[in-house]
């Protein structure tokens, strides 16, 4: 019946077009960049997606276009203020397309960065030397260093199997099985400083098997009975580890660097910062588990059989290798001199390649796997480029300007320092909403909010450290 069908649909469209039996030569397929699609655009708009691609096939040109026009309408349609300098009010331009770029993306973060990088050179608004001048950055260095370490846990399974030792411990019940999982994350956060690489390399691939195991798989109605609540606890906690210790996250390093090109000096960062944050980072990770078990709630509460399933994990993993014990003593070294560092004269970046070079010549990771990271790397290049552009800007006399103008508006409108503080810690937390890396947010905004703090008379070591643990919160 079906082949009747169809042989009738032929006999008749061959009715209905009697041309197409006796034309030797077909007509042309159609155009193949056109979109044969039934709502295809008409013959001018398809003209212009013809352009576009073949003029600016690597860039999305809509998202371009707005960057470039930020950055031009502050140049040109603003008139300058006459505190600055036409080099400062052209890099603030500048500065102001590359913000633009990274939150609408015309391009990936660091090739986005070279080309702005590239643009202060060629406009003369910076030499070359001070364009790239950020690359010799500690802290920069420190961060593409700590990545690598990163690497290290994964490859050598230590990160697999703290997390498994915490899920043997205490999985019998849903809610301990959470608290394993956000415990062993804070245990390694001090040696991998990336909330991403923490998830994505060790803890991801441990809650897909515990959940699995509980009959629980995600894109699945089943999930709900015990991944997406191990998930959610797992991302709603990582903000908590990431700002108990200095060197958890990226953007820590980089919100203290930059806090003393603005003057603020931190005596003794690791130890400081983890004193000022233990406390509520310490609730944070108590409670998040227990809050998300009453809003998110599993529908498996008990999960007897992990414990032994991590038994037979920690198993077949055997004994602890080679490779984990010379992790754990050299992360332990490197965490040693990262709180001791300034007593005998040890810096953090001196301290973490020491680390690096000693899983290099002892084999735990090879120079390839180093090559191979290539998130350390993409960091390095636009990690740099927004330091340099923001200690640029606060060398030309941007960032005081525009921390005078806001504290004169502040002080206008007799707003006491305690709600000045209020105001512009809320201000630099939901303005994240435009970004969506937090390294991205702290090279755009810390500084200049960390001016407006101290221009409305709020004490720098409050101010620095508030931002700094303010942007954790909003991962």
């Amino acid at each position: 019946m079906a082949s009747s069908t169809s042989s009738d649909h032929q006999s008749l469209t061959i009715q209905q077009d009697p041309d197409e039996s006796i034309n030797p030569n077909p007509p042309p397929g159609p155009d193949p960049d056109a979109n044969s699609h039934p709502n295809t655009p008409p013959g001018p708009t398809r003209f212009v997606n013809r352009v576009r691609k073949w003029l600016l096939p690597g860039a999305k040109p809509i998202p371009l276009l707005i960057s470039i026009a930020s950055g031009l309408i502050m140049r040109f349609g603003i008139p300058k203020p006459a505190a600055l300098s036409t080099q400062a009010w052209q890099l603030l331009a500048i500065f102001i397309t590359t913000i633009v770029g990274l939150i609408v993306g015309p391009l990936p973060v660091g090739a986005w960065a070279f080309v702005c990088l590239t643009a202060t050179v060629v406009t003369k608004t910076l030499s070359f030397q001070e364009a790239f001048s950020s690359l010799t950055n500690d802290v920069i260095w420190l961060i593409v260093v700590a990545f690598f370490f990163s690497r290290g846990f994964v490859k050598s399974g230590l990160g697999d199997r703290v997390a498994t030792y915490f899920i043997r411990w205490l999985g019998k019940k849903t809610v301990g099985l959470a608290y394993g999982l956000v415990l062993s994350e804070a245990v390694v956060s001090p040696a991998i400083p990336s909330s991403t690489a923490r998830a994505g390399g060790v803890f991801s691939p441990v809650i897909a098997s515990v959940a699995a195991s509980s009959g629980s798989f995600p894109n699945d109605s089943s999930a709900k009975k015990l991944g997406s609540f191990l998930a959610m606890t797992q991302i709603q906690s990582a903000g908590n580890s990431s700002a108990l210790f200095l060197t958890a996250a990226a953007q820590n390093m980089l919100c203290i660097k930059l806090a003393q090109e603005l003057g603020v000096k931190i005596a003794s960062p690791w130890i400081t910062w983890f004193k000022f944050a233990c406390l509520p980072a310490f609730v944070g990770i108590l409670l998040t588990p227990l809050i998300l078990y009453k809003l998110y709630p599993p529908a498996i509460k008990d999960t007897p059989d992990a414990p032994a399933m991590a038994s037979e994990r920690l198993k077949q993993m055997g004994p602890v290798t080679r490779n984990e014990w010379i992790m754990i003593v050299v992360m332990l070294l490197a965490v040693a001199l990262w709180v001791s560092g300034d007593r005998i004269g040890i810096s953090s970046v001196v301290a973490a390649m020491l680390a690096l070079s000693l899983l290099l010549l002892l084999g735990v990771l090879k120079w390839d796997d180093c090559l191979s990271e290539k998130s350390a790397w993409d960091t390095l290049a636009w990690f740099a480029v927004l330091v340099g552009l923001a200690g640029q800007l606060a060398k030309l006399g941007i960032v005081s300007w525009m921390s005078d103008s806001v504290a004169h508006g502040l002080t206008s409108m007799h707003v006491s320092r305690p709600a000045a503080f209020a105001i512009l810690q809320a201000a630099y937390f939901f303005i994240h909403y435009l970004f969506a890396s937090q390294t991205a947010h702290v090279g755009a905004l810390y500084s200049g909010f960390l001016g407006m703090n101290l221009a409305s008379g709020i004490p720098g070591k409050l101010a620095a450290l508030a931002l700094a643990y303010n942007t954790n919160l909003f991962g």
